[in-house]
């Protein structure tokens, strides 16, 4: 029997090169997004190509309720997640006192309530099993403050913190728990984000391979890059200083 993997905000980024990299090692996928067209191109390809099982599941993950919409269908296809990746995020660029609160609270609900709820549900599964691996996407960004771009590092400092701290409580039941950590990356999240491409972006795919890699050795923390490691141990006061100027220059641009 395959393992199977289910990956939230499959239809693009990081989560569509990560689709790609655990189909090419034969795992079976659960593939979830709000963008239906996307995910059964996805799927159909991904069939075709290595001959596995995938499953959609269409939902928008920033809304209430979606983790245990997205729990409840997988029951009911009576499958069993080996692997879950919470890929699905969402960021926002601007003066905070500017920017639309309605996209502040579903970034919040996407980045972090939907994520907890996730793990929750799926965790207790994996115990119940006594193995299992989750991967939860954060950033560089989950490191130090990131002006003009707050609540986005904020809710990553909590993906950060939170999947370090259950890592040691699930270790024993035989489930890892990994944060992805990956700086720029060449998606549509910047443009989602309100924000050109950053320089030196790595590839999604280059992000999905080392993301493959880390989590097979049981990795804590995944920082993809030579030069995003040496960010992430610079000073905060340093780190905060570079982002905001990085940030506020779009930011105004923007405005």
């Amino acid at each position: 029997m395959k393992d199977t993997a289910l990956i939230t905000g499959a239809s693009s980024g990081i989560g569509y090169a990560l689709a790609k990299v655990f189909a090419f090692h034969r795992y079976n996928l659960i593939l979830v997004s709000r963008n239906a067209e996307k995910l059964n191109e996805l799927a159909s390809m991904l069939k075709a190509q290595y001959g596995i099982s995938v499953e959609i599941i269409i939902e928008d993950l920033s809304k209430a309720g979606a983790a245990n919409r997205i729990f409840e269908k997988v029951v009911n296809m009576k499958l069993t997640v080996d692997v879950l990746i919470n890929n699905a995020g969402v960021g926002v660029v601007g003066f905070f006192h500017e920017t639309e609160l309605i996209r502040d609270i579903e970034m919040i609900q996407l980045n972090i309530s939907t994520l907890t709820e996730m793990t929750k549900l799926f965790s207790r599964e994996m115990v119940r099993r006594g193995k299992g691996k989750i991967l939860n996407v954060g950033s560089t960004g989950a490191f130090a403050p990131g002006p003009f771009i707050a609540v986005y590092y904020a809710t990553k400092a909590y993906v950060l913190s939170f999947s370090r701290a259950i890592s040691k409580e699930l270790k024993q039941y035989g489930v890892t728990v990994t944060a992805l950590c990956p700086g720029a990356v060449k998606t549509n999240f910047c443009k989602t984000a309100g924000k050109r491409d950053m320089p030196g972006a790595m590839e999604a795919s280059v992000v999905a391979e080392a993301a493959y890699r880390g989590l097979l050795k049981n990795k804590k923390i995944i920082i993809p890059g030579i030069l995003n490691k040496i960010l992430v141990r610079l000073p905060q006061g340093l780190v905060s200083t570079i982002n905001f100027k990085n940030q506020r220059k779009l930011a105004v641009k923007k405005s």
